[in-house]
C-alpha cells in the first residue's frame, strides 16, 4: 500500500475509534472527574502508573497536572509512578517485578487520593496488583484499558475502557482521556 493511502487507512481506523470512545466511557470519565476533583480539592493527589507506553502516558499526564495544561495556574498533585529507577529497580529486585506500583501506594498513597493504572490489554499484573493496593488503602482505584477491560474490569472503578483491540489505538485513546481529564480538572478547580 502506498504511504498516503496508508495514513488514509490508519486516520479510518483511528476514526472509528474515537466515534466510539465517548458512549463508551462518557459516565466513567465524570466519575473519574469528580474523583479527582475531590481528591485535590480535599488536599490529595492522583498517582498514575503503567509499563512501556503507557508509562509514558502516566508521566506525560503527571506532567499536565503538575506544571499546565491550557494554561498558566497552580499546580495540581500528581506522581507518575513510573519515573524514580532507584525504586522501581529496588521493588522490582527485592519484592517482584509485580509488585512495583503496589508498593509505591502503600508508601505514598493516603485514602481519598485517586490512584490511575494505565494498561492497554487490562491484563498488566503489576498494574493490577497496584489498584489492589490502592483500594486496600481507600484510594480511588481507577483505570484506563482497553478491550474487554481484562483483569482491571474486575478491580477499578471507574474503568474508562477504550473500544477497540489494536494497541496503537487504545493508546491514541488514552492520552486523548488524559488531557480531556487535565482540561476538565482546570475548569471544574476553578484554575483557568
Amino acid at each position: 500500500m502506498e504511504a498516503a493511502a496508508f495514513l488514509r487507512s490508519e486516520l479510518d481506523a483511528h476514526n472509528r475509534v474515537f466515534a466510539a470512545v465517548a458512549d463508551a466511557v462518557a459516565a466513567e470519565f465524570a466519575s473519574l472527574v469528580d474523583h479527582c476533583v475531590t481528591a485535590v480539592a480535599g488536599g490529595g493527589k492522583i498517582l498514575l502508573f503503567g509499563n512501556g507506553g503507557s508509562a509514558a502516558d502516566a508521566q506525560h499526564i503527571a506532567a499536565e497536572l503538575v506544571v499546565r495544561y491550557q494554561g498558566d495556574r497552580a499546580p495540581v498533585a500528581a506522581i507518575a509512578l513510573t519515573t524514580d529507577s532507584s525504586v522501581l529497580s529496588a521493588a522490582g529486585n527485592d519484592l517482584g517485578y509485580e509488585q512495583v506500583f503496589a508498593r509505591q501506594i502503600e508508601a505514598l498513597g493516603k485514602p481519598g487520593d485517586v490512584a490511575i493504572g494505565i494498561s492497554t490489554s487490562g491484563n498488566s499484573a503489576n498494574v493490577a496488583a497496584g489498584l489492589r493496593a490502592a483500594a486496600a488503602g481507600g484510594l480511588v482505584a481507577a483505570a484506563f484499558s482497553g478491550g474487554d477491560g481484562g483483569v482491571l474490569a474486575g478491580i477499578a472503578d471507574p474503568l474508562l475502557r477504550v473500544p477497540a483491540a489494536g494497541t496503537a489505538r487504545i493508546q491514541e485513546a488514552h492520552i486523548f482521556l488524559g488531557h480531556t481529564l487535565c482540561a476538565a480538572l482546570e475548569q471544574r478547580l476553578g484554575l483557568i
